[in-house]
């Protein structure tokens, strides 16, 4: 009996061994996720549904105390109309805003864009977790926060194997991470942005152990006397 329970773990541990992933890992990663820089507010890109001032220097009727982006990523500003601010940081919409009131309306504009709040952004999290599901996260979420939304990894989970998704420009895209250096600090800390996916791996390994345990009480039933 004892050999065929060998037999049977070796078995469940020889069918552990997975492809190795093409996704980066390492350094490489961070080309694709890229962690939080210094000024988060500077990076921090604009949401459907945010609210934001726009100021413009002396010509407080272009000033705007607060305004929402609409479900689109849109907001209606007056004299230019329509304008994209979802998916660019406060930096990127003034420069807009600016070129085109320079175009027509206000010779040399100062526009100054603030983010007043942040809606919260969509994040899956799934694989071995405990609690997988699509969470809102604020604007300068990192992959630790959305790991802990989860309620963390399970005991079976691949910590070296954290993988995000990310849609960038058009292009599904991904990268693999190690929670054990994030965690100890060796690595950054990944931002995460609305849309993403986070997949965290099963360790095999561990799971077969944990099966081979649980059913240990099971098996000691057949044993010859």
């Amino acid at each position: 009996m004892r050999r065929f329970i060998t037999a049977t773990l070796l078995l469940m541990l020889a069918a552990c061994s997975s492809p190795r992933s093409n996704l980066p890992a390492g350094p490489a990663a961070y080309d694709v996720i890229p962690a939080p820089t210094g000024n988060t507010l500077t990076d921090y890109r604009i949401n459907a549904l945010d609210e934001l001032s726009i100021t413009v220097f002396r010509e407080p009727e272009l000033s705007i105390e607060r305004l929402r982006v609409d479900a689109a990523g849109i907001v209606q500003y007056p004299l230019i109309g329509t304008v994209r601010a979802a998916g660019r940081t406060a930096v990127e919409l003034s420069s807009e805003i600016t070129a085109r009131l320079d175009a027509r309306f206000v010779r040399n504009p100062q526009v100054t864009v603030a983010v007043l709040s942040s809606q919260g952004q969509r994040v899956t999290v799934e694989g071995s977790v405990r609690a997988p599901g699509v969470y809102e996260m604020g604007g300068n979420a990192t992959l630790l926060e959305a790991l802990a939304r989860a309620q963390s990894p399970t005991d079976t989970a691949k910590l070296g194997e954290v993988v995000v998704f990310r849609v960038v420009e058009g292009q599904r895209m991904g990268a693999v991470f190690d929670l054990r250096r994030i965690r100890a600090g060796l690595d950054a800390d990944p931002r995460i942005v609305g849309g993403d996916t986070v997949v965290v791996g099963f360790n095999q390994v561990k799971g077969a152990f944990r099966d081979f345990l649980s059913a240990a009480p099971l098996l000691t039933l057949f044993q010859v006397f």
